[in-house]
């Protein structure tokens, strides 16, 4: 239940309710859509992307000199895990036509495109396989297939959403293949939902010119993951599973190109070794860092794992200087800070509303300018809700849902959102919800091109650890639609690649190449990487740890 301190502003979100909607079903805008130079004028104040030290230089590697989301770049000058001389890579524990890193499901989708074309592949994830981002999305999977939609304006509101800075072949490659996939995934029983004529609903999302949002109630991720598992488990003979046992680096051969990876056993602690004639990395994003100290919607895995090892192993990045804020996380019940408020409220009609129950920016901007706003909204204006803890948030009036399309449409359309509010007193078909941007994609990643490839032979990246796709900032459902489309797509490339490829002398030499640039570069830093899991320990827990250990140490 919301805190009594709260009930003033919540009865003037109910008492203008009335007025907006009358508003919105006579068509006027109650709140139009910001111009380009607004757009521009909020993100440059208010994004935490543009804050002083958001950014850095980084002083190795193949982006040297660039300037990288800070967090990161401290990520990649950083210390291996293993020593490549205690590995004996002419015995390798597996072998395999294709290593793919990662469980989610760009890496389900790689194997099972792969199976279908003959080749054998080991997914090595680090906890089970699903425990992904794509498990956890909620609002959809954009694609176009209405008569009154097509590839070329998903193209282009996709580029625009970028900010016109996206690898143009990228997006092609992403929405022409977008109506195949939504046939595919059907086709292994995914289920979309649809309306009483049999046709596919379909709604808006922020950026979007057209409704072309495909939906499984607010269940869209899990369903489609679950579905995916399931083909994959299906084929224990062409696609092996290793479930807690991450890739910590990779492995290369004489001539340049990867073979391969070194695993890390969580639960014996154990290394083994993966010989392989193309690896595809599929390790999601970094929500885990924490970026700006900003709560985040990601898993609990989700630590920039394979920006690390493809860096390492001199794969460019790209965007890396970009990061997506959600606009809807929640921040009450504060047991669930950060939680995922799916974009699909905002597009059935919910409303983002400050403590004076006023609309103060159009619901259905891109993520960075809504996010940028609502920003402004608590630390600018004022005008923020907080929490018992201290924390901000604005009104997302749910309840006008109902009003708009109809009452019961929200227990049938976001069933797991009802649910895990009512857990803590609190009914979004009557009460608004509290929210604040929440850190929730990595928008650039490693540079591919549209077979997955990277700079690196033998090396292809697909879902949200690939750079280009999005440009610096990515719209709602097009992430769901790019695991799929770029998991299949490097399941195809690396089975052709693998065809003719040939291994030479395998080595770890990349990482002593590593820790010497470290060294001239004269960086000094404790940071081991891959992270792997993130620590929550605090700060002065962490320090007391620490000095024991030194102490135990030098005694």
């Amino acid at each position: 239940m919301y805190p009594e301190y709260m009930r003033p502003s919540l009865e003037k979100v109910t008492q203008s309710r009335n007025k907006r909607f009358e508003l919105e079903k006579s068509g006027k805008p109650v709140f139009p859509p910001m111009s380009a130079e607004e757009r521009e004028n909020v993100l440059r104040k208010f994004h935490p992307d543009y804050k002083p030290d958001a950014r850095r230089k980084i002083r190795i590697g193949p982006n040297k000199g660039e300037e990288l989301t800070t967090e990161v770049a401290n990520m990649l000058e950083s210390h291996a895990r293993i020593k490549p001389g205690i590995f004996d890579l002419t015995k390798p524990d597996y072998e395999t036509d294709i290593l793919i890193i990662g469980g989610g499901g760009a890496g389900c989708a790689a194997a099972i495109i792969a199976m279908q074309k003959g080749a054998k592949s080991i997914i090595s994830t680090k906890l089970r396989l699903g425990d992904a981002n794509s498990m956890m999305s909620q609002g959809g999977m954009q694609a176009a297939v209405t008569e009154q939609d097509s590839p070329t304006l998903h193209y282009l509101d996709a580029i625009g959403g970028g900010h016109f800075d996206n690898k143009p072949e990228l997006v092609h490659a992403l929405t022409e293949d977008g109506p195949e996939v939504v046939k595919w995934l059907e086709d292994l029983g995914v289920v979309w939902d649809k309306l009483e004529d049999g046709s596919l609903q379909v709604l808006h999302g922020g950026g979007t010119s057209r409704k072309r949002m495909h939906s499984c109630r607010d269940y869209t991720g899990a369903i489609i993951m679950r579905t995916l598992m399931d083909e994959v488990r299906n084929h224990p003979d062409k696609i092996t599973i290793l479930e807690f046992m991450p890739v910590v680096e990779l492995i290369m051969d004489q001539k340049a190109q990867c073979a391969g990876g070194v695993l890390y056993n969580l639960e014996t602690e154990e290394y083994f070794t993966v010989k392989a004639r193309a690896t595809i990395i599929a390790t999601g994003g970094y929500g885990r860092l924490h970026i700006r100290g900003f709560d985040t919607t990601n898993h609990y895995g989700a630590t920039g794992d394979g920006l690390v090892i493809a860096y390492r192993a001199g794969a460019k990045l790209l965007f890396m200087d970009s990061v997506q804020y959600h606009p809807t996380g929640s921040v009450f019940p504060e047991q669930i800070a950060g939680f995922l408020i799916t974009e699909k409220i905002r597009g059935a009609g919910g409303q983002p509303l400050n403590k004076h129950g006023e609309l103060f920016v159009f619901p259905r901007e891109p993520r960075d300018v809504e996010s940028s706003a609502f920003i402004r909204e608590c630390l600018d204006r004022k005008n923020g809700i907080a929490t018992p803890s201290g924390r901000l948030g604005v009104w997302l009036d749910s309840p006008l849902i109902e009003m708009l399309q109809g009452e019961g449409y929200i227990n049938k359309q976001f069933p797991a959102m009802h649910r895990q509010f009512i857990r803590y007193g609190i009914d979004i078909t009557k009460e608004p919800m509290l929210v604040y941007p929440s850190l929730h994609y990595q928008n650039g990643g490693i540079e591919i091109n549209e077979k997955c490839e990277t700079n690196v032979p033998g090396l292809y990246v697909a879902g949200e650890a690939s750079g280009g796709v999005h440009g610096r900032n990515r719209l709602m459902g097009n992430s769901v639609l790019d695991y799929n489309v770029f998991g299949r797509r490097a399941g195809k490339y690396a089975t052709e690649y693998v065809k003719s490829a040939k291994l030479g002398v395998l080595s770890l030499d990349h990482i002593t190449d590593y820790e010497a640039e470290l060294k001239k570069a004269k960086i000094q830093t404790g940071l081991i990487t891959p992270v792997l899991l993130p620590s929550y320990t605090p700060e002065d827990v962490r320090k007391r740890q620490l000095t024991a250990h030194y102490e135990g140490t030098l005694r």
